[in-house]
């Protein structure tokens, strides 16, 4: 690559743009060893207005930045106005950001992203967000020394101050927990639970009622979670269509509802990590990949796994029940795991301010071991 050519910065117009940004991250993190490449058909699902229901509420602008005709930077930004009409606070966001190791570079595309944002009324930004809070939300600024887990983002050390010196400065930090499944029971938990005078039961997600069951797991998330820093809704259709990754990629076994009186109060999922399959993919699924895939997941299943969706009622948050149940739907699941022969499990994201969670997945032995951070600035 010719370093000293002109920066010139282009917006995406057409499918062949399209085409470009998604592969801009194997440019500049394909000599990282941990990186690993998301598959591309995915990432192009992911960004199409017509396959992306969050595309109901919100709307993107993408740019790659070229010297000569290589792609050395790619920057989104986008508008929810699902966000907006909760907080009214005229924020608009960046997002996936990657680019090479120079400041104009940098400087340039979130100029792009903010002169647009600006345009559309927006007076202060936040990210990377890729594309929603409910996606992957962050850029990496410790724990560089690991892959990342399914739909988990990855990044260079200098992304974060380059970013910085474009005028942001930290809005939150979300921290990966990692754990192995086989902990041995807190006595604590036990003793919550005993106190509990109302019956509790845990059961597997009943796939006779996936839709049912679908919308009783997004009534929870939405409650659960709607007093978190910068939370906005599931949609109906975004939480279908999750559903329908959900039932590919995961038995029923783990996804475990807890009841209290037989009312659905807490759930969990937990993923196979995809990434630990598709490495040395390079995001490509043609001609075998499908194949390898699928057996991977349904047969062998991989050797670590996620959980990105939990979720314990607000009635019983300031109650001795709460952790109780987050640690009932945990161990439920863990069993599973441990029958499927996991080995580490990542609970992420978690607020590094939400002292409650992180109180009881460090009392059954979580480490925190990678921190994400979502920047911000105000726009003049």
């Amino acid at each position: 690559m010719n370093t000293s050519a002109p920066l010139r910065i282009a917006p995406l117009e057409n499918k062949s743009d399209l085409d470009r940004f998604v592969k801009v991250p194997a440019a500049i993190l394909g000599s990282d060893p941990q990186w690993i490449s998301p598959l591309l058909l995915e990432r192009k699902l992911h960004l199409g207005a017509k396959t992306n229901p969050w595309f109901q509420h919100a709307r993107w602008k993408g740019w790659v930045a070229y010297r000569g005709d290589t792609p050395v930077g790619r920057i989104s930004a986008q508008i929810d106005y699902l966000h907006l009409e909760r907080y009214e606070d005229a924020t608009g966001f960046f997002g996936m950001l990657d680019a090479e190791d120079n400041p104009e570079t940098f400087a340039a595309l979130i100029g792009a992203a903010e002169a647009w944002l600006r345009s559309e009324g927006v007076t202060r930004v936040r990210g990377p967000l890729s594309l929603s809070i409910n996606d992957e939300v962050g850029l990496l600024v410790d724990g560089f020394d690991t892959p990342p887990v399914f739909m988990m983002g990855h990044a260079k050390p200098y992304y974060g101050a380059h970013i910085e010196r474009c005028g942001y400065t930290k809005s939150k930090d979300m921290l990966a927990y990692m754990i192995s499944p086989d902990f041995p029971e807190p006595k604590v938990m036990g003793r919550l639970l005993r106190s509990s005078k109302q019956p509790v039961r845990v059961r597997p997600l009943d796939t006779k009622r996936f839709d049912e069951e679908m919308a009783t797991l997004r009534d929870i998330f939405n409650d659960a979670w709607a007093d978190n820093w910068g939370f906005v809704p599931f949609t109906e259709a975004e939480f279908k269509d999750l559903g329908h990754s959900l039932r590919v990629l995961i038995s029923p076994e783990l996804i475990q509802i807890a009841e209290v009186d037989g009312k659905p109060a807490a759930f969990i999922a937990a993923l196979p990590n995809v990434n630990e399959v598709i490495r040395g993919f390079k995001g490509k699924l043609a001609p075998f990949n499908w194949v390898k895939l699928l057996w991977n997941l349904k047969v062998r299943f991989p050797k670590s796994s996620r959980v990105p969706l939990m979720g314990v009622r607000r009635s019983f948050h300031n109650t001795p029940l709460g952790p109780g149940l987050a640690f009932l739907v945990i161990d439920a699941v863990r069993h599973h795991l441990v029958a499927r022969g996991v080995q580490q499990v990542e609970l992420s994201w978690i607020l590094e301010d939400n002292d409650g969670m992180r109180n009881i997945i460090e009392t059954i032995g979580g480490r925190d071991y990678k921190r994400y951070r979502v920047y911000e600035k105000h726009l003049s």
